[in-house]
């Protein structure tokens, strides 16, 4: 298995793997429209040649009446169903914050499994300040610190990119 960022030649096969990998077109339509409009960290897992899996790392902000913070949110992570429960996912969040602290992010955000994403170091986001817009489970709501302390001052909502309007 190779892991990567992600190049113009795979866009199709992440389409594919978003289409196989949820009931409906949302996650597909979502990177398609991050992608087109905003820097993103994408990477894609291969296998044999054939992308199976692609996780997505865009820009969002947490805002209070004073302050806004940057972070990312992981959204879209996705695997080929054919695929799944063989570590490729953990693979892919693995080196999605490897390259996330590298690029000089502090934050990621995101809303997932509760029992997938702690083994990573994720934590229940409210308990760190942070509210999500809508109403979501506290157990799925989750937040990464990529540097120590990057969560000390920050609080406030999350204001995602108007690339998510209308499929949140």
């Amino acid at each position: 298995m190779i892991i990567r960022m992600e190049k113009t030649d795979y866009h199709s096969a992440i389409r594919e793997v978003n289409l196989k990998a949820f009931p409906s077109d949302v996650e597909a339509t979502l990177v398609e429209r991050i992608r087109n409009s905003m820097d993103v960290i994408s990477i894609v897992a291969i296998v044999e040649g054939k992308v199976v899996g692609h996780i997505l790392f865009s820009p969002l902000t947490i805002e209070n009446d004073k302050e806004s913070f940057p972070a990312l949110i992981l959204a879209p992570i996705a695997v080929l169903p054919e695929y799944q429960n063989q570590g490729i996912g953990s693979k892919l969040v693995e080196k999605g914050i490897v390259e996330c602290r590298n690029q000089g992010h502090s934050i990621i955000i995101l809303v997932g499994h509760p029992e997938f994403y702690p083994r990573f170091g994720f934590k229940p986001a409210e308990q760190n300040g942070i509210q999500h817009p809508f109403e979501v489970p506290e157990d799925v709501f989750m937040v990464y610190d990529l540097i120590p302390d990057a969560l000390c001052r920050v609080n406030g909502v999350l204001k995602y990119s108007m690339a998510f309007d209308d499929l949140l």
